[in-house]
C-alpha cells in the first residue's frame, strides 16, 4: 500500500516515551518540507521498529495497562468482572474470547444510537464495515478517532523499510489505483463505510503535506470521486501522462491492480485521444476530477506519448505491457498474500516479472504490522506484528498435509480454550495459530480470523506468514464466501429444479481468475428422477439439462448470488469487481471420477474421503471442465444496496 502523510501524537508519560517512541519522534518533520533530510528522517523510522521490536513483551504489557486504564469503567469489562485497572492473567481469567456474534447486540445498540461507554471510552466516531460478513451483511468495527493517528504511524514506517532495499523512490512518484466505495448511516447516524474510504477521506491522507514519499500520479479528486468508471478513467489517464515519472505501481489488492490492467486494454484508445488533443473525455463529468485532471495533468496536447502509448497497446500481445508503458518502474505495490496469491501469475505476465511487494498487514478491526524484507517472494511473505498498534494473543491450532499440498486448518468455531492462548512474544517458530487482538477502539479478545504460521523473528517479536482467512471457501476480491453460506445459496436454487422434475446429485465450486474479473464456479452434476438410479451412464446430466430451460439454470445463478452475503453483491452490483456467477454442468459419474482421481492418485483415504465444496487443485478442475456438457451465467446483478438491509425500507 502507499505510504500516508505522517502526524504527531504525544506520549502518555515518561516511560511510555522511552519504550513505544512517539510519532512525533520517528515520523517525518512536515513543518519545513524543503529541507527534509529523508535520511535522518528514515533513520529515525528503522529505530522505532528496532525499539519496539527489541522491548515487545514490554511495550505490549504497556498496551493492554493503556487499555484498561482508559477503559476501566465501560459495561462490557464490568459485565464480565472487571471494574477497573488489572494485571495481564487477571484479565485473561475474566475477559473472554470471543468473535462477532458475541458482540453484535452491543454493536446494533451502538448502531442504533446508544452514546453511553458499552464498548471504549472514548466515543465511536464511525463503523469500519469489514469484509467479512455476519448473517449476509458486513461486520461493523468500532473505531475511535484516534485510531486514524496509529494507522498514520504504520504508513509512515513503510517506505524508511523499502528505501533499504530500493533506493532513490522519492525521485520520482507512485501511481497507485486507489477508490472509495460507498457509505452508508446507521439508524443512530454514524457513518459506515470501508477502513480505507475512512482513511482517505479524512485529514490524514486528503490534507497531506508535499512529501516525495506521497507524491502519487492521481489527484486527490480522481481517488475520492464516487463514480467507479470516472475515478479508475482519470487515474489511468494521470497515470500514463506521467509515464516516465512513475517508479512504482500499484493498488491495494493484487485482483484490483489487474482490472486497472484490464480497464486500459479496453479503453486506451480513448485515452490515447485525450492525450493527443489535450482533452478530456465528456463522459468525466465530475467536476473536481475534470478541474484536478485539466489544471494539473492534462495541460497541453502531447501527440508524441499518444503515439508511443498506441504502438505498444498495438503490438499483439500485452506480456510486459507495464515495463513497457511505465518503463522506470521498480515494482509492484499490491496484496498477494492468501486468495490474492491466485492472481501472482497474471501478474508477472503484465509486468514482465517485475517484483511484487507486499509492504503491510491489516484489517478493518486492526493495523497489524508491516513486511521488513519486501522484495521476497510472494511465497515467502512475512509481517512483522508491531506491538504498539494493539495487544495480540495467538491462538494454536493444528494444520496437516492434504494430498493437494493445501494447508489444512484444524479449529472449531467454538474453540475458546483460553489457557491456549499465549501472548505475542511466545509463540514458536513453524507452529500456526489465530491472531486474537485487543483494541483500544473497544474489540477484547477478539478473534480476527487469520491464520497465522511463525516464520521468524525480528528481535523478540514474531514475523508471520498468512496462511488464509479461516473458512473462506471462495473469494474474487474482497469477497469471502464459506462453505455454509454456498451451501444454503446452492439448496435455494435447486428449488428451481423441482418443476422440471431434475434434482442435483452433487457440486463443488472454484474461484475462475483466468477471466478479468474473476468469477464464481460451480459444477453441477444433474438427474432426472426418472433417470435417478443410473450415475454411470454419461447421459443424466446432459438430459436434465437437456429438458431444464437455459432461462431457468440462469435463474439458478442469480438465485445464489442473491443468496450470497452483501461483500459479494456489492462486488458485482456495484463495484464490478466480481463477474456473473456461472454454473457448468457435467456429465453424469463426474464426481466419481474425481473421487477416484483422489484415492488413486493422489492417495485420498476411501473411508474419509467427502465431495469438496471448492476445488484449488488444477488437475482436478481440469477433470470437471472436460466432462463439461453445458454451462451457464446469471443474467443479471443481484441486488444490492449500501449498509445493512434492516437499516431500509426499500429493498428495490
Amino acid at each position: 500500500m502507499p505510504e500516508a502523510p505522517s502526524h504527531s501524537s504525544s506520549p502518555a508519560d515518561h516511560d511510555h516515551e522511552l519504550i513505544l517512541v512517539t510519532a512525533a519522534d520517528h515520523q517525518l518533520d512536515h513543518a519545513n518540507h524543503m529541507t527534509i533530510n529523508l535520511q535522518e528522517s528514515n533513520r529515525k523510522a528503522l529505530g522505532f521498529i528496532e525499539d519496539v521490536t527489541m522491548n515487545a513483551d514490554r511495550v505490549q504489557t504497556r498496551v493492554l495497562d493503556e487499555i484498561l486504564t482508559r477503559c476501566a469503567g465501560v459495561e462490557y469489562l464490568q459485565r464480565h468482572g472487571l471494574n477497573g485497572p488489572t494485571d495481564r492473567d487477571t484479565f485473561k481469567k475474566l475477559i473472554p474470547v470471543i468473535d462477532y456474534e458475541d458482540i453484535l447486540p452491543d454493536i446494533q445498540r451502538i448502531a442504533n444510537g446508544d452514546t453511553s461507554k458499552i464498548l471504549c471510552s472514548h466515543p465511536i466516531s464511525e463503523f469500519l464495515t469489514s469484509s467479512g460478513t455476519s448473517g449476509g451483511e458486513r461486520k461493523l468495527m468500532p473505531t475511535i478517532e484516534e485510531e486514524l493517528e496509529r494507522k498514520a504511524l504504520l504508513y509512515s514506517l513503510l517506505m524508511p523499510v523499502m528505501d533499504q532495499f530500493v533506493p532513490d523512490l522519492d525521485k520520482g512518484k507512485g501511481m497507485y489505483f486507489l477508490f472509495i466505495k460507498s457509505e452508508a448511516r446507521t439508524p443512530g447516524g454514524l457513518v459506515a463505510r470501508p477502513v480505507l474510504t475512512s482513511y482517505y477521506k479524512s485529514s490524514y491522507f486528503k490534507d497531506r503535506p508535499y512529501d516525495p514519499y506521497t507524491d502519487y500520479t492521481s489527484p486527490n479528486e480522481t481517488i475520492l470521486c464516487p463514480d467507479s468508471y470516472q475515478s479508475m478513467y482519470s487515474q489511468m489517464l494521470c497515470g500514463l501522462c506521467q509515464n516516465t515519472q512513475v517508479l512504482r505501481c500499484g493498488a491495494v489488492f493484487a485482483s484490483g491492480f489487474i482490472r486497472a490492467i484490464k480497464f486500459l486494454e479496453k479503453h486506451w484508445q480513448v485515452l490515447c485521444h485525450d492525450i493527443r488533443t489535450g482533452t478530456l473525455n465528456p463522459e468525466i463529468t465530475d467536476t473536481a476530477v475534470r478541474e484536478s485532471v485539466m489544471k494539473r495533468i492534462l495541460r497541453r496536447p502531447d501527440p508524441g506519448l499518444a503515439d508511443f502509448i498506441q504502438s505498444q497497446c498495438q503490438e499483439g500481445s500485452w506480456k510486459g505491457i507495464i515495463a513497457r508503458l511505465w518503463p522506470n518502474t521498480k515494482y509492484i505495490d499490491v496484496i498477494v498474500t492468501g486468495t490474492m496469491a491466485q492472481y501472482v501469475p497474471t501478474l508477472d505476465y503484465y509486468s514482465n516479472g517485475l517484483p511484487l511487494v507486499c509492504t503491510m498487514y491489516a484489517s478493518s478491526e486492526c493495523y497489524f504490522g508491516l513486511n521488513l524484507n519486501p522484495l521476497s517472494k510472494p511465497s515467502e511473505v512475512s509481517y512483522t506484528l508491531l506491538p504498539n498498534m494493539a495487544y495480540f494473543e495467538l491462538m494454536p491450532v493444528h494444520t496437516s498435509s492434504t494430498p493437494s499440498n493445501a494447508a489444512a486448518i484444524s479449529l472449531d468455531k467454538d474453540h475458546k480454550e483460553t489457557d491456549e492462548l499465549v501472548d505475542l512474544v511466545d509463540v514458536k517458530l513453524g507452529e500456526a495459530y489465530e491472531l486474537v487482538i485487543t483494541t483500544y477502539s473497544g474489540l477484547y479478545r477478539y478473534r480476527v480470523g487469520d491464520l497465522l504460521r511463525v516464520a521468524s523473528f525480528k528481535n523478540k517479536a514474531p514475523q508471520f506468514n498468512f496462511i488464509c482467512r479461516k473458512n473462506v471457501a471462495l473469494s474474487i476480491d474482497s469477497d469471502k464466501t464459506d462453505e455454509v453460506e454456498l451451501h444454503n445459496a446452492v439448496k435455494k436454487a435447486t428449488e428451481h429444479l423441482l418443476q422440471f422434475d431434475a434434482s442435483l446429485v452433487e457440486y463443488t465450486s472454484y474461484a475462475d481468475t483466468s477471466t478479468i474479473p474473476g468469477h464464481y464456479v460451480l459444477f453441477w452434476e444433474m438427474n432426472t428422477n426418472s433417470n435417478s438410479s443410473g450415475s454411470g451412464s454419461g447421459s443424466g446430466s446432459a438430459s436434465a439439462s437437456a429438458q431444464i430451460p437455459a432461462s431457468a439454470l440462469e435463474v439458478c445463478c442469480l438465485t445464489i448470488e442473491e443468496s450470497l452475503n452483501s461483500v459479494y453483491r456489492q462486488g458485482r452490483a456495484s463495484d464490478r469487481s466480481i463477474g456473473p456467477l456461472e454454473i457448468r454442468v457435467v456429465e453424469n459419474g463426474t464426481f466419481d471420477k474425481v473421487m477416484d482421481y483422489a484415492i488413486v492418485q493422489l492417495g485420498a483415504s476411501i473411508n474419509q474421503y467427502k465431495t469438496p465444496r471448492c476445488v484449488r487443485f488444477a488437475p482436478i478442475i481440469e477433470l470437471f471442465n472436460s466432462r463439461v456438457v453445458s454451462s451457464y451465467f446469471s443474467p443479471k446483478c443481484p441486488k444490492w444496496i449500501p449498509g445493512h438491509r434492516q437499516w431500509s425500507t426499500d429493498e428495490a
